[in-house]
């Protein structure tokens, strides 16, 4: 079979297999990002035939071995040689390990089939089980080993947008309330060797088609300053929120990628950067904000500073009127009591005068 028959055959099967949103066959088995179903029914990460204890990711820490390797990477590897780390995001449900997709696979590879690119854990568990939800992966492209100059400048993460939040099915908060960034606006990515937090910095609806001026899945790399600002302030162009996070050349990138709307073949990523040294994780007021947002915030609490000292202005005004009222309905009063007194008086003489005659 020719490499443009594998392709064909590889691609069909796969949509067929797990109902591929908007996929679209194309002889460029690059030419798209990977496609995600919307699942309905709850689907384990793994099957009853995994070795792997339910709380497996409990029992060891990411403690630095004598080679580089922790103990808990180790354990991991001797059940699946393609995990490359662990991923959570707080009040959400994605908190799974994640394996480094194999690439182009034959049947010599061991995978059981003939797969392209980054298809293999579209539908595929830890065990290499078949499983709808899938696995998280790593772009197979991306090199997220021990050595951090070596490590990929933007590290691609996909995951099916599950109807039932699981995977990256629960990344959907973001967009559905945007103030669920001010909760969750961190990432944590664990390779096999050092523990990592990144900040969000954006996230975006955008195209999973070829066409697409924003190939978003085919950037791994930056040939220098200018790719990675386009990069950048292509998502925080598109971002349904301004986190005012500052991104500069030289961080390392993070992109959560899933399923958006079939319709269209439309994708809902998430774009992280790696903390800073001194940045302190878990803590938002310590991370660098854009000159620019810090400037927008002062604009906007000078903005409620006079609207508040208007409204406290008007406030007052009205007291003092109110005030100024009821002295005058005070006085009116007391003005009137005082004429009914000497008429009271008057009487009093008159009547005095009277009896005196």
């Amino acid at each position: 079979m020719n490499k443009v028959a594998k392709i064909i055959t590889a691609s069909v099967t796969c949509a067929a297999a797990i109902g591929l949103c908007g996929y679209v066959l194309s002889l460029n088995k690059e030419a798209e990002a990977p496609t995600f179903s919307k699942v309905e029914e709850p689907v384990p990460v793994t099957t009853e035939a995994s070795l792997l204890p339910e709380n497996w990711h409990e029992l060891y820490d990411y403690v630095p071995s004598p080679s580089g390797m922790s103990e808990r990477a180790k354990m991991f590897l001797r059940q699946n040689k393609d995990i490359i780390g662990w991923i959570s995001v707080d009040a959400t449900k994605v908190d799974y390990p994640v394996v480094l997709c194999p690439g182009e696979l034959t049947l010599e590879d061991g995978y059981g089939g003939e797969y392209w690119g980054n298809s293999y854990y579209l539908d595929h568990a830890l065990d290499g089980s078949y499983a709808r939800g899938g696995t998280l992966f790593v772009d197979y492209r991306n090199n997220f080993g021990a050595s951090e100059s070596q490590q990929s400048d933007n590290i691609l993460i996909y995951g099916h947008n599950m109807a039932n939040n699981t995977m990256f099915g629960s990344l959907r908060k973001y967009r559905q309330d945007y103030e669920f960034f001010d909760e969750s606006p961190f990432v944590d990515l664990s390779s096999n060797y050092e523990d990592y937090q990144y900040v969000i910095y954006g996230f975006m609806i955008t195209s999973g088609n070829w066409y697409t001026d924003f190939r978003y899945w085919d950037i791994h790399d930056f040939a220098g300053e200018e790719d990675f600002n386009d990069y950048v302030n292509t998502v925080k162009n598109g971002s349904l929120v301004d986190t005012g996070v500052d991104v500069e050349y030289g961080d390392k990138l993070l992109t959560l990628s899933t399923c958006y709307a079939s319709e269209d073949n439309s994708r809902f990523i998430v774009c992280a950067r790696r903390l800073r040294e001194h940045e302190i994780e878990n803590d938002i007021s310590s991370i660098d904000r854009t000159e620019e947002y810090i400037r927008k915030m002062e604009e906007e609490e000078a903005s409620r500073e006079a609207e508040e000292a208007s409204i406290a202005a008007e406030e007052e005004a009205s007291r003092e009127a109110a005030r100024a009222d009821s002295d005058a309905e005070n006085e009116d009063a007391s003005e009137n009591t005082d004429e009914e007194e000497t008429d009271e008086s008057e009487e009093e003489t008159t009547s005095a005068e009277d009896d005196e005659e």
